[in-house]
């Protein structure tokens, strides 16, 4: 069985990005830790492939260097006619979650990191997420792309840990029941 994880940051008012999908706000100066990447290099170094979303994708790869060299990502599109010449690991997916699941299956993928504010509410929406880890970022933005959407139900999770930086970010982790 697979497990979906999601590893993303936010405003203290719950936006992963700017309404024009900007991250800069992610950049500032003041938020750097020498020497601490808040778990995400032991994050990826559990997973065996990302799933994300194509506007995700497509901000993802002004990132010089591209920071999945060699991870299999799999960008999902409504658009059956979307295509991306790359030298790296990259397919395109335009199917349902539920045949996602059953191509990553086929493949023996265990662990998938889920990456992008849309993809991450489309697998919550159809309680498929297993886990969550959030760094919530000491900045209000006012308004943009909200992490979480509407739901038709509630979902319960189980908190396993936070963990306070110097800085102020605060990360938790949270798994789906």
């Amino acid at each position: 069985m697979i497990k979906y994880k999601a590893f993303i940051a936010s405003s203290l008012d719950g936006f992963i990005a700017r309404s024009d999908g900007s991250i800069n706000w992610l950049a500032s100066e003041k938020y750097t830790l020498e020497n601490n990447d808040l778990g995400y290099t032991l994050f990826m170094q559990s997973i065996d492939c990302i799933v994300m979303g194509r506007a995700t994708f497509e901000t993802v790869l002004q990132f010089e260097p591209y920071p999945f060299p060699t991870v299999p990502v799999f960008v999902l599109t409504h658009n059956s006619e979307y295509r991306i010449q790359s030298n790296h690991p990259i397919s395109i997916f335009n199917g349902t979650l539920e045949n996602l699941t059953f191509e990553l299956e086929k493949r023996q993928f265990k662990s998938v990191y889920v990456d992008g504010g849309q993809v991450i509410q489309s697998f919550v929406s159809k309680q498929m997420l297993s886990e969550i880890i959030l760094t919530r970022i000491p900045v209000l933005l006012g308004s943009g792309l909200p992490l979480f959407g509407h739901l038709a139900q509630d979902q319960n999770l189980k908190h396993i840990k936070t963990i306070a930086y110097a800085n102020g970010f605060v990360q938790s982790e949270y798994h789906f029941s």
